[in-house]
């Protein structure tokens, strides 16, 4: 029988093999389409295995426990979005940081980053759930959640909203993993937790018949597994992460520095986020199966959508990491080749994914209700032809956000909040569910025309050392 010890033993000869197994790229010298890629594509199947953290509690709860349930899941999507796109955000700010004490070379500051970030991680982790706990039922109460769903709506995202401290530690240790290059572990222990995460949530909600509360604990029990792998794979492979006591002595240059690039990517993922909340309130006047359908469609777009979400984290790192080597002209080359990968994927979308919309969001739901399945497949096949423009977004944004500048990309999110405000006030009462369906993809034609220039334009572009 296997015991704690065996399996150490398993992880650390996994440990010690695993950069013959894989190509770790770099980001400073490598030949940029091939580097871009081995980096990126760890992480588009890390983030594939985070997405079903959340499809397999939607599959599972559609099957097992019928729409009602399913509905009250998908009515608080948009305050659990909010939630993981403040901690995910506030983790890729850090690391962008890290990434360039990476690229220059300071390993010792390095480590002042990675204790800061530590310290930072834990006060705002511990500030959310106080948030949570004062004003999340009040936030479902106004966004009008069926008072038949509301209840269930607020035993699952409580559970996520109070211990969001594993997904604040998850993220900041791979984020710092993957600013020193290396997208292959993060990846290796995501796969693990999310398939803990799939067999938990059929224990919890077959077995012990915890309803949508077990699929709430089986997320977090899964996510911080993976938080658990990364920190011990970081303590026996990455030393140079690790800081001793004296990197903890606060300099004020370097919190500065995390807090805001920290803090104007989370608020930038909290904008968005919040601007989906107020469209909630729009899509939740339309009843349980329009909350179904978009609900569906949406884990198909998050499916979808991220190869495209991915290579713009990757440039992130890629222009990081290079403005630390002062390589300027890698970086301008660097960006081309990234809207050229989004491109070609938006292609891809475009020819395959109108033809089987319907069967996915069946797949995903379990519905057999027309009313479902018109509106999930009208909504995901509508946004098909807009990918190619979130492709330019999501690397025109990250770019900037690898740069140093925060202001930029913040700006482009309060459009995107202006524009879901409007939709929902003027738009979606005139439309109905149309209005629901246009509003995302016409935002993302304005938010880009906005970022575009404002990156070709960007001061530290326009040099030519490097």
């Amino acid at each position: 029988m296997y015991n704690v010890f065996t399996i150490q033993i398993v992880i650390i000869n996994f440990m010690n093999t695993q950069k013959k197994l894989f190509f770790q790229p770099d980001l400073i010298n490598g030949k940029i389409l091939p580097s871009l890629l081995a980096f990126a594509l760890p992480m588009m199947i890390s983030s594939l295995f985070q997405q079903l953290y959340n499809t397999a509690d939607t599959v599972i709860v559609g099957h097992y426990l019928g729409d009602e349930p399913l509905a009250a899941v998908g009515a608080c999507i948009a305050v659990f979005e909010l939630l993981i796109g403040f901690g995910t955000g506030f983790g890729n700010g850090l690391s962008i940081v890290a990434a360039r004490a990476f690229g220059a070379g300071n390993i010792e500051k390095l480590k002042k980053i990675t204790a800061s970030s530590i310290v930072l991680t834990i006060s705002i982790s511990a500030i959310l759930s106080l948030l949570s706990w004062l004003f999340i039922k009040k936030l479902l109460v106004l966004l009008g959640t069926p008072t038949n769903i509301l209840d269930e709506s607020l035993s699952y995202i409580m559970i996520i909203a109070t211990f969001n401290c594993v997904l604040f530690a998850y993220n900041l240790l791979s984020g710092l993993l993957r600013a020193t290059g290396n997208s292959i572990m993060p990846l290796v222990f995501l796969i693990i937790s999310s398939l803990l995460n799939i067999i938990l949530d059929i224990v919890f909600i077959k077995i012990f018949e915890m309803g949508i509360k077990g699929t709430a604990i089986a997320t977090v029990i899964a996510q911080g597994t993976s938080a658990i792998l990364c920190l011990f794979y970081i303590s026996k492979k990455v030393q140079i992460l690790i800081p001793s006591k004296k990197h903890f002595k606060i300099d004020f240059s370097i919190y500065e520095d995390l807090t805001a690039q920290g803090i104007s990517m989370a608020l930038m993922s909290a904008i968005v986020s919040s601007g989906s909340v107020i469209l909630q309130k729009s899509i939740n006047s339309f009843g349980t199966q329009i909350i179904e359908g978009h609900f569906s469609a949406r884990k198909i777009f998050s499916l979808t959508n991220i190869p495209l979400l991915m290579i713009g984290h990757a440039s992130a790192t890629f222009v990081s990491q290079n403005l630390g080597a002062g390589k300027i002209e890698r970086i301008k080359k660097g960006i081309f080749v990234s809207y050229g990968i989004g491109a070609i994927w938006s292609v891809l979308c475009i020819l395959v994914i109108p033809f089987i919309s319907r069967f996915l969001i069946h797949a995903v739901s379990g519905s057999n209700s027309d009313g479902v399945l018109e509106y999930g497949s009208k909504y995901i096949t509508f946004m098909q032809p807009f990918y190619a423009i979130l492709g330019v977004l999501f690397v025109s944004r990250n770019s900037l956000q690898g740069l140093g500048s925060k202001v930029i990309p913040l700006f482009s999110s309060i459009i995107e909040l202006i524009g879901k405000i409007l939709f929902a006030i003027i738009i979606i009462p005139r439309l109905n569910t149309w209005g629901i369906i246009i509003c995302e993809p016409l935002i993302w034609c304005v938010m880009t025309v906005q970022l575009v220039p404002a990156l070709l334009l960007n001061k530290k572009l326009r040099k030519t050392r490097g």
